[in-house]
Order: C-alpha cells, then structure tokens, then sequence
C-alpha cells in the first residue's frame, strides 16, 4: 500500500492513516499522537555531522508512518552542559507544553539538566534518548565526568521510559544506573541499503567516517598506518573537525612527524553525494573508537558491502553483527593497540582469502541489514506505553 498522500490536515497532526498491517502484526492507528521531540540546536546542521543528530532527523520523518505526528524543538546551547540562556530555553520550551504532553527528549540536552526535568517529570509524559552515556565521552576531567554522570542518573530515574541505540547500551545503562529493566527499551539505528561500493582496488582505499575527537581515536588509527607504510593503502578521514580543535591540531601534527600527509587525508564533513562518493570508492572501513554504543558508520559501510576493522568496545560488534550463514564481515580488535590494528592490516593486504571471506560476509550481512522503520517502530512502541498519568519523579 503505498503512503497516504499529504494534506494539510497532516501538518496538523490529525490526518487518519490508513489501516496496515505489518510484518509483526501490529495495526497503525487510525489517527496521529503528537509527540513532541526535543533536541539540540543544530540537529540539521551538515557542517557539524553526528550519528546522534542523524537518527534524530530520520526517527523524526518515519515516526508519522507508525502512528506519531513529530513537533520537533531544537535548542541552542553547549550540551550537556549549557548555559544560562540555553537552559532558560529549555526550561521554557518544557513549561509550554500542557500537562501529559508526550515529550522525547535526547539525552545531551536532558541529562545534564536534572533541575530542569525532573520537576517536569511529575506532569509530562517523558523518555529520554541516550546516543551515548555523558560520562563516556572521550577527554573529561575526572571530576566532570563523574559530575555529568551523577546528572544522568537523576534525570534516567525520573522519567519512566529510557531508550538507548543497542542491547549492549541497554545493559550499560541499567547496570550503570541501578535503572529497572522494564524502563530501558532498544531502538538501535536502521540502515538504508545502498548501492554496493565498487571500491578502488579492492583492498588499498581505507575510510574512517568519524567526527574527529579524542573518543572515535583517529590518532590510534595513524599509530597504527606508521606501522605499516610498507603496505600501499591510502586513507580518507571524513568527519567534522570543528568540535575539538586542539585534538585536531595535534592529530595533523602527528600526521606530519610520521610524514603520511601524502596518504592520509583529513577530508572534513561530508554529506549526500560526496559521502556517497566516499564510500564508493572504500575498500574497508576502518573505526577506532574508545566508546560507541553502536556505531551508525559501521552498518553505512556494511549497507554497500564494505567490511570493517573496528575496536571491540561498545555496541561496535553489535552493529558488525553476523551474515546470515554465520560469516563475520569485519575484524575487531582490543582498544588503545595500535599495534593489532597494524597486524590486521597487514592480513588484510596480504591475505586473499581473508579478505574474500571478508568481503562475501559483508554482502550477506548488507542483505539482512534492519531498515529504519524498525527503529521509528521501537520507539512508537515505547511512546505508545508510557503511562497515561505521569510518575513522581523517583
């Protein structure tokens, strides 16, 4: 069937979609909820690109098709920990809504600010999307790690839903924050299978699709290719470079003291045909991050049939996952070695066999890949169960 078409009834939130029935036998309601959703300021900004901020754009158009009109809020400010503007705004975006308003919130502009949603809590019907837990990120100090962290806890017990991005987030958060299970729902990010990459050689073009900041680890990742300058790969870093400047500088730096400025290229954001180009001409991708909860960059490769070598933290495997037949269509290492990095590489390029095994897992698991409509599916689920009347806040 295909989709109903728009009128303006839609914009409003009240046009009836049609009955469906899907493949798990749930029906779309007759009419749309309105959700409203609340994220940071610059969400749709293709400058400054993030797995977090891309699914916020992508649930917000497929949620529709499972029963939730989207109102999106984006708020500026320096999340998680904002100032005293972007907290007013926060504050006065919250106290506008009516009492029972559904609200999901993401979690960088939420769990910094327990004096703001807690109290919030006892009259709207909140969950709380968690990218990535705030004390996991890369680079704190101690003390605002732990700061950050003990923030988070407030906010997660307060609200009555809490949705993360992987079963191994999930498990994190329930074991990290004492949080009752049957709160703590998963809606790991889709995948839009895409044409398969032809390539460049078949085993030279390396690409890192990464913000470069200290958590997703690129400087391992040089360690790593020093190692082995014998072998000819090149490699590409597409991905923000305004978010941690000091890093980035220190990155180039060592970049030139190894002299690979000719090979290894700091490429910036990217978007639409220009990712897509980057891709295509991928023959592995390459993730070396210190924390993930999934790893959106990783099934994007796996979506054109590129394998992945990877750290083994996080939700990485999860996302890495499994072909059908059992193949495993990338190579995961322990974090902080450069050093197995660099011996994989070289089976990689020295290894035939391994990278044709490699290569046929990776189509398979393109084929099996979850679409985003699962994802939005999860999360109306979890919207569709939170209680009528508002908890006290724990």
């Amino acid at each position: 069937m295909g989709k109903p078409e728009k009128t303006e009834q839609a914009t409003l939130g009240y046009m009836p979609v049609q009955h469906s029935v899907l493949k798990n036998a749930e029906i779309i309601p007759m009419s749309l909820r309105s959700v409203h959703f609340v994220m940071p300021g610059g969400v749709d900004d293709s400058t400054a690109p993030s797995g977090g901020n891309a699914y916020d754009r992508r649930v917000s158009l497929d949620l529709p098709g499972f029963g939730w009109q989207v109102h999106k809020h984006a708020v500026d400010g320096s999340w998680p920990r904002p100032g005293a503007a972007a907290r007013a705004e926060l504050a006065r975006t919250l106290a506008e809504f009516p009492d029972g308003t559904v609200v999901l919130l993401d979690g960088l502009v939420a769990c910094g600010v327990p004096e703001i949603i807690v109290p919030e809590a006892e009259r709207l019907r909140l969950a709380v999307l968690v990218h990535l837990p705030l004390g996991d990120e890369t680079g704190l100090e101690p003390a605002v790690a732990a700061e950050l962290d003990a923030r988070e806890r407030t906010v997660l017990r307060a609200v009555p839903a809490v949705i993360a991005t992987s079963d191994w987030a999930v498990r994190r958060l329930v074991s990290h924050h004492g949080l009752a299970p049957d709160r703590v729902h998963a809606a790991a990010p889709g995948a839009d299978i895409a044409p398969l990459a032809s390539g460049t050689d078949g085993v030279s073009r390396l690409l890192c699709v990464a913000a470069v900041t200290p958590r997703k680890g690129q400087h391992r990742l040089v360690e790593a290719l020093a190692a082995v300058t014998d072998l000819p790969w090149s490699c590409v870093c597409v991905g923000g470079l305004n978010q941690d400047p000091e890093y980035v500088a220190e990155l180039r730096s060592l970049i030139a003291r190894h002299g690979l400025e000719d090979r290894l290229i700091l490429a910036g954001p990217q978007a639409g045909a220009a990712l897509d180009a980057s891709y295509n001409a991928a023959d592995l991708m390459v993730l070396t991050s210190y924390a993930e909860t999934y790893g959106m960059a990783v099934t994007e490769a796996l979506a054109r049939g590129i394998p992945v070598l990877a750290t083994d933290v996080g939700g990485l495997p999860e996302a890495v996952g499994v072909a059908p037949d059992g193949g495993v269509p990338g190579i995961l290492v322990p974090p902080e070695n450069p050093a197995a990095i660099a011996a994989e590489l070289r089976g990689w390029f020295g290894e035939a066999d391994v990278r044709r095994r490699l290569k046929a897992a990776a189509r398979g698991r393109r084929a099996a890949l979850n679409g985003w409509a699962g994802t939005a599916r999860s999360l109306a689920a979890v919207l569709g169960r939170l209680p009528n009347e508002p908890r006290r806040a724990a």
